[in-house]
């Protein structure tokens, strides 16, 4: 079993059991604790699980993503890397769509300079971001927004995308699986994204190598109806392979090596 399978089956445990126990989980899947602690620092870092004495329980927040504010600083390298890809992708003249999500805000701040098309939005951050640009026309959805994250949902926002044709969609991502696709948290934020999805030329998934393999509560779309994963270097191999036997073409971003810290 590859540890992202691993890492899956932990949380279908804590999401079942509400609490697990670390030695338990050892045994079941014949590994060490100290693997599965391991395991379990790594979910708790993208804010699927909060880790307790002996093992963890169901995250604490409102939901199983983590909030807003947390997850900007996680893996911010990886993020950058992936937007500088993304934003390279579009032309000048293009109408895109730039979903909700931290990876989906580092995009909007990557676009170049040269970029003076239109961009729709149902990312309040996005717009706020974009909104001091006079070179590009910009358009949020508005609807139902969401507490932190400032993503505007229900059908004010589905009908907004339905009036629109883009050339190329940047969306945000709970998680990519090769079996499970495309999933996400919030289902009413699902519902906007096929519409999306529906009516883009292009559209490119933006998930950083520790959303692979994940699945969240609700699916998005297959694989094979997307254009392309976009996704950072540090991706276990294995887990790219299998991603793309399932339909997905991945586009990988090298990413920079950070500065090693100075001591004293």
């Amino acid at each position: 079993m590859l540890p992202s399978q691993r890492r899956q089956a932990i949380l279908a445990e804590v999401r079942t059991a509400t609490a697990v126990s670390a030695e338990a989980l050892a045994r079941r899947f014949a590994v060490s604790v100290e693997t599965i602690r391991r395991d379990l620092r790594s979910l708790e870092q993208q804010g699927l699980l909060d880790r307790v004495y002996g093992g963890a329980t169901r995250p604490s927040g409102r939901s199983s993503e983590g909030s807003f504010a947390a997850r900007s600083v996680r893996n911010i390298a990886r993020k950058r890397a992936i937007a500088a890809l993304a934003s390279s992708l579009v032309e000048p003249e293009e109408t895109i769509i730039i979903d909700v999500g931290t990876t989906a805000l580092e995009v909007a701040r990557a676009l170049p300079a040269a970029f003076h098309g239109r961009v729709l939005t149902n990312s309040v951050p996005v717009a706020m971001e974009l909104s001091g640009r006079s070179d590009l026309e910009l358009l949020l959805s508005g609807g139902q927004v969401r507490a932190g994250d400032g993503a505007c949902s229900g059908s004010h926002a589905g009908d907004f995308f339905g009036e629109f044709y883009a050339d190329r969609a940047f969306l945000g991502s709970g998680g990519v699986h090769p079996d499970a696709g495309l999933t996400d948290y919030y289902p009413a934020e699902v519902v906007v994204r096929r519409t999306i999805i529906s009516h883009t030329a292009a559209c490119y998934v933006l998930a950083d190598s520790s959303k692979l393999g994940l699945i969240a509560v609700r699916r998005v779309c297959r694989l094979d109806q997307l254009t392309a994963v976009i996704t950072d270097d540090e991706a276990a191999p294995g887990l790219v392979a299998e991603l793309e036997g399932a339909g997905a073409a991945m586009l990988v971003a090298p990413v920079e090596p950070q500065p090693a810290a100075r001591a004293g």
